[in-house]
């Protein structure tokens, strides 16, 4: 039977545990908390061998960006259970592989990451060596970038001013102190109520409620967790700046704080709709593609990097069904996509600057996982 875990992801018992936590961690790495001091991934795990010398945290990002890279699952290379055994051939020739990208980026990309596992894989566990045939008209249009044929693009003022005209003003979000929010998640096939508490500025908890009982994805401003079957995982720092990210209560107002370096992209078509695009960096915290509805200058789609040793793992959210709320307006539906799977959250009741627990906001006991 095919299980959650094969994901790289701590999705169990639903998907819903993941609305922070971007990419991957096991059991073997799920008791570092943001006051660990940082362990490299031959301390913290066995038998490494070509990736020494990385964050211990970004051993599991790595191995998800491998597998979403090739399109396969942990055991295409990996004993199941038993991670640090040798047996299978894949993992072998997966070492080789990625001393061949590390020493090629060394020598011919000052040690950036110019070429990946993606490079090569495009999502197949069998790199392709002879060029795609494409029947006349069905050939995919090039992926290019070039702001000197769109010399007439906004500033990234233009279009943030415009976002927050759109969602109701500084104002009207300066008055929201709290946020309740209830409705469904649907993911792999099943349906499952959830209820999201916010508070500002960059307070979030979310707790569904599958069958095997309820789970809680939290940010407190300064610490993230989310609770196990069999413990809790606490967010490494990466993580914890996606989940502040989308703690942001008042987002439309803070994400120029947040970030300092903005790049105005060509206009990109989000389901028939023209979008401009922001491409935003800041030291410590994940880029972002933000692209913004040419009409009605709303937030449609976010896609946020993780940084792994040997490339970058996306995770995009689309944003939709946009009503008012409270004076200000919110989208009542996000679908939340990574390269291995994605859920959708439905808001079916919105309550504004109503009480919200503290202790919901209170990080649990650091016990250990079995």
């Amino acid at each position: 039977m095919r299980t959650l875990t094969k994901f790289g992801l701590l999705l169990i018992p639903a998907v819903a545990l993941s609305l922070y936590l971007d990419p991957a961690t096991k059991l073997s790495a799920q008791n570092q908390s943001a006051s660990d001091a940082p362990k490299t991934a031959e301390r913290q795990f066995k038998n490494i061998q070509v990736l020494k010398g990385i964050p211990a945290d970004q051993l599991m990002p790595t191995m998800q960006f491998i597998a979403a890279s090739l399109g396969v699952e942990c055991e295409f290379c990996h004993v199941e259970h038993q991670m640090d055994k040798d047996d299978k051939k894949e993992k072998k020739t997966a070492r080789k592989m990625i001393a061949m990208e590390l020493a090629i980026d060394k020598d011919n990309f000052d040690g950036n990451l110019g070429v990946t596992c993606f490079t090569c894989h495009r999502g197949s566990a069998h790199p392709v060596s002879i060029p795609v045939l494409y029947a006349e008209g069905t050939k995919p249009p090039p992926h290019v970038h070039n702001e000197a044929s769109h010399p007439n693009l906004p500033s990234a003022d233009q279009i943030f001013d415009k976002y927050l005209a759109a969602v109701g003003g500084a104002d009207a979000l300066k008055k929201i102190k709290t946020r309740v929010q209830k409705g469904t998640i649907d993911a792999m096939g099943k349906q499952y109520p959830i209820e999201i508490y916010s508070e500002a500025p960059d307070k979030r908890v979310s707790v569904s409620h599958p069958a095997g009982g309820s789970s809680v994805t939290a940010f407190n401003g300064q610490a993230g967790w989310l609770t196990i079957p069999n413990g809790v995982h606490f967010m490494t720092a990466a993580e914890r700046e996606a989940a502040r990210v989308d703690a942001q209560l008042y987002f439309a107002l803070q994400v120029r704080e947040l970030y300092k370096d903005f790049r105005v992209l060509p206009p990109e078509d989000i389901n028939g709709h023209p979008t401009d695009l922001i491409y935003a960096t800041a030291p410590g915290r994940p880029a972002l593609r933000l692209n913004f509805d040419q009409q009605s200058g709303l937030l449609v789609r976010q896609t946020r990097y993780a940084e792994t040793a040997l490339g970058r793992l996306p995770t995009q959210v689309d944003y939709a069904d946009y009503r008012e709320a409270g004076g200000v307006k919110i989208p009542y539906q996000w679908t939340l996509t990574r390269p291995n799977g994605s859920f959708t959250i439905r808001v079916t009741q919105v309550e504004q600057n109503v009480p919200v627990d503290d202790k919901l906001f209170v990080a649990p006991p650091e016990t250990p996982a079995k």
